[in-house]
């Protein structure tokens, strides 16, 4: 396994233009990150503050207990208790499977980044993953990707969800969840490493009663050594640590609002599009109602807070009551998870998404609203696996990884058939269409100068001779690809690997794939390389 930096342009505009620095930085964070010395300015930041770091603790090893303990997390809990520690956090839903590849890629960004700067600045840096149990969108983590007919195709777990149910509180059937796994690791092809492969995922499918348990457990495998900690956002034993944070959210509820849709304002006129959808009305927080498992939005309404469609209704009192009594039927969105985050922990960075940069943005004025400045958003580490067969029909095609990470195959393939096919054909076949054309539309004109009735008729005959015509020409097409199908399928699988869907790698396929190929240390392979946060695109070949 090696790996290879390649510069590659950013998908997100806003990104693009954080990451070249070609933002006036003071508008949009607090933290530059072409100056050296952010994380020394933000140490200290965070050292004239206070957090709850018994409490936070306590709660991480109660909720890791579940898990198999090692010697890195019992140590990073305990180092999270003393003063002088900062964490380096990062979070995602729980997909089945660990969801698509881009998770891994954020894990190995915090727990790289965390160990990067502890070395650095000489004091505990601790990796922190934040499971976003809280969320409800259960069609975000309910399938992964495999190959089918020769194409990607999403293969969804079977269950079903009446109401916005937490993500931590979905339940993992042993024996559809058992028999889903083996469904979609038929569809890798057996290898020597399979049958182990099946028989640890039905164990640790066994040992797990939610969508997020099963999550937890799959994370804390493959990174317990490096001493990653774990956090729940949909823990009712979390909440319990929130209550006075609640109660701060529902008290500035109106001017959270207000101020995000002045950053917004202002984003926009420096002609950047929004990316959180916000209503005026909007609370920012979210209820869970504890017997039908239904989360819901709340909106500020004369008098109090309502459900966005009428679900529930609540006084401010009685909203201040819940958040001191029972915290654990609110939950956070898109705005105040990241105060939450900020809160709890003494957050020295946070390890984003392309897309959570340009959202942070709209942040700036609800962190200084609570007094407090937002972390440096650093991107998390953009990478993609190439397998060593791919490398060998990408030599053979004669084709730049830059070219497929980018823009994929079709403009390839496109040009290759240009070049392997008939030029008499197409001449011919020009000529015919152009001359039926001409001679239809001499009949037409006379038909109807006899007979007005006959107009009809003649444009569907047109319509259906070009189809005809088409359909034809689309054949020598097809008989063309046939006898040049060993070169094609080479272009279907640079593309089905590099850029599925049209999409990055790390956004359609999952780790089992590779797990299944390559082994059960790949993960551990990948911890192994020497990774900089260069803005770099990196390329491991395996």
């Amino acid at each position: 396994m090696e790996m290879k930096d390649l510069a590659l342009p950013s998908l997100n505009r806003f990104a693009s233009d954080y990451l070249q620095n070609r933002l006036e930085t003071e508008d949009y964070f607090h933290y530059d990150l072409s100056k050296p010395d952010i994380y020394l300015n933000r140490y200290e930041e965070l050292m004239n503050r206070s957090f709850s770091r018994d409490e936070l603790s306590d709660y991480i090893q109660q909720y890791m207990s579940r898990l198999s303990f090692s010697e890195a997390v019992k140590g990073n809990i305990e180092r999270l208790r003393r003063d002088d520690s900062v964490v380096v956090i990062g979070g995602q839903q729980a997909g089945l499977l660990s969801g698509p590849l881009y998770t891994i890629h954020k894990v190995i960004s915090i727990i790289k980044l965390a160990e990067e700067q502890e070395k650095k600045l000489g004091q505990p840096v601790i990796p922190v993953f934040w499971i976003a149990g809280e969320d409800h969108d259960l069609a975000e983590v309910n399938h992964v990707y495999v190959m089918k007919n020769g194409k990607p195709d999403k293969k969804t777990y079977p269950s079903y969800q009446p109401y916005k149910t937490m993500v931590s509180d979905v339940e993992l059937e042993t024996e559809k969840a058992e028999k889903w796994l083996e469904e979609i690791i038929e569809t890798y092809g057996e290898t020597e490493f399979t049958n182990k492969l099946l028989i640890d995922m039905k164990e640790t499918i066994k040992k797990s009663n939610t969508f997020v348990d099963f999550f937890a457990e799959l994370i804390h495998e493959w990174f317990k050594e490096y001493g990653l900690l774990l956090v729940d956002a949909g823990d009712p034993d979390l909440r319990q640590i929130e209550k006075a944070y609640f109660e701060s959210m529902v008290n500035e509820s109106e001017r959270i609002a207000e101020v995000v849709e002045e950053q917004q304002s202002f984003i926009r006129a420096k002609g950047y599009a929004k990316m959180i959808e916000m209503e005026k009305r909007a609370a920012n927080l979210f209820y869970y109602d504890p017997e039908k498992k239904d989360r819901c939005l709340l909106e500020r309404v004369e008098g109090g807070f309502s459900g966005k469609n009428g679900e529930v209704s609540f006084t401010g009192d009685e909203l201040l009551e819940i958040a001191k009594n029972h915290p654990e039927r609110l939950s956070n969105n898109v705005i105040t998870r990241p105060l939450m985050q900020e809160m709890l922990f003494p957050v020295l960075a946070f390890v984003s998404g392309p897309g959570e940069i340009a959202y942070w943005a709209e942040l700036k004025k609800v962190f200084e609203l609570f007094s407090m400045k937002m972390p440096p958003i650093i991107p998390r580490l953009n990478i993609t696996l190439v397998e060593r067969s791919i490398q060998s029909d990408l030599e053979e095609m004669e084709l730049s990884l830059e070219t497929v990470l980018t823009e994929g195959t079709a403009n390839a393939v496109e040009s290759y058939l240009d070049s392997v096919k008939d030029e008499t054909i197409d001449t011919l076949f020009g000529k015919l269409k152009s001359q039926l054309e001409e001679n239809h539309e001499k009949l037409f004109v006379h038909a109807v100068s006899l007979d007005r009735g006959l107009e009809p008729m003649l444009n569907k005959n047109i319509e259906f001779i070009q189809k005809q015509l088409d359909f034809m020409y689309g054949k020598i097409g097809d008989r063309t690809k046939e006898r040049h199908s060993v070169i094609l399928k080479k272009y279907d699988r640079i593309a089905n690997s590099l850029y599925p869907l049209e999409s990055p790698q790390e956004r359609i396929w999952n780790v089992f794939y590779y797990l299944n190929q390559y082994g059960p240390e790949l993960v551990r392979d990948m911890m192994k390389l020497d990774y900089r946060f260069n803005n770099q695109h990196k390329l491991i070949f395996i």
